[in-house]
């Protein structure tokens, strides 16, 4: 069983947690994720299965589209719902254009400081082992792109608001949240988050843990260039994983056998010469 499973996560489940339901339900140890989602965030987890575990890195790269809701007036020790509150201040007023307004303004690539409960690491130890020991670190910064922002509601009288994002490979939404609470001088703080997109992968196709599902072929879930390899000579260097030298402006390309079996993804090094990426 190859390829890469959709998933639904519900609340409360660490994605570790999903890829042992995975592993239990289909008896198989070869399973993993793609990018991770927290206990608090629901959505689209991408779970690779057999060979589909070697793509899992490749899955990451793409933009991930997001729902978050906002608790406003509140700043925690997590930047989200289940942590220690650190701050509360009810005292202010916010209009659905100056939120809006805000909100645009973060459709940029910025240096977003990383959580400190996150599974970062500095000098080999997590970020949250630091938090949890109470050690202060300085806390790394990573340059992300918010590709797309938009305000979809705003609840004045329960202080919560709620909007959809569009966002590049490593940006914490909880962190984006609390730096919109800084451009509007109010506490902010993260109350549900929902992921529903990852690359071309929608939510809408994703099943339960529980579900009857259906695997995506490695090859359909890339968007390599597909070479069905027929000479037996190139047949023998790519499965041994031996450079090659091929014609070709693509980065990546993926090899079939003659049978659409995945033979390997080699990688452009320079010129015509293609690298061993994962060999299958």
């Amino acid at each position: 069983m190859d390829g890469v499973l959709l998933v639904n996560k519900e609340k409360g489940l660490t994605s570790r947690d999903v890829v042992n339901q995975i592993m239990k339900k289909v008896n198989m140890k070869k399973v993993g994720h793609a990018g991770t989602l927290d206990p608090i965030a629901t959505g689209l987890l991408i779970v690779g299965l057999g060979k589909g575990t070697k793509i899992m890195e490749l899955l990451t790269l793409d933009y991930k589209e997001y729902i978050a809701t906002v608790k406003m007036g509140v700043l925690t020790d997590t930047l989200d719902i289940t942590g220690n509150v650190l701050k509360e201040d009810n005292n202010f007023s916010l209009s659905f254009f100056r939120l809006e307004e805000v909100l645009k303004s973060f459709k940029k690539e910025y240096y977003q400081e990383v959580p400190k409960y996150s599974a970062v690491k500095i000098n080999g130890k997590k970020l949250y082992e630091y938090a949890r020991n109470n050690i202060s670190v300085e806390l790394p910064k990573r340059l992300v792109e918010i590709k797309e922002i938009e305000l979809l509601n705003y609840n004045a009288e329960e202080k919560t608001f709620v909007f959809k994002t569009l966002v590049s490979k490593g940006t914490y939404i909880r962190s984006l949240i609390a730096d919109i609470g800084k451009s509007l001088g109010i506490y902010c703080t993260m109350q549900d988050l929902v992921r529903t997109k990852s690359g071309k992968f929608k939510i809408e196709d994703s099943y339960k843990v529980e579900d009857d599902f259906k695997l995506i072929k490695i090859k359909d879930a890339l968007d390599f260039k597909n070479i069905v390899v027929k000479d037996a000579n190139l047949l023998k260097k790519i499965q041994n994983g031996n450079k090659i030298n091929w014609k070709d402006d693509s980065n990546y390309i993926l090899f079939l056998d003659k049978d659409g079996q995945e033979l390997a993804i080699y990688k452009k090094e320079k010129n015509e010469q293609f690298q061993a990426f994962k060999v299958f």
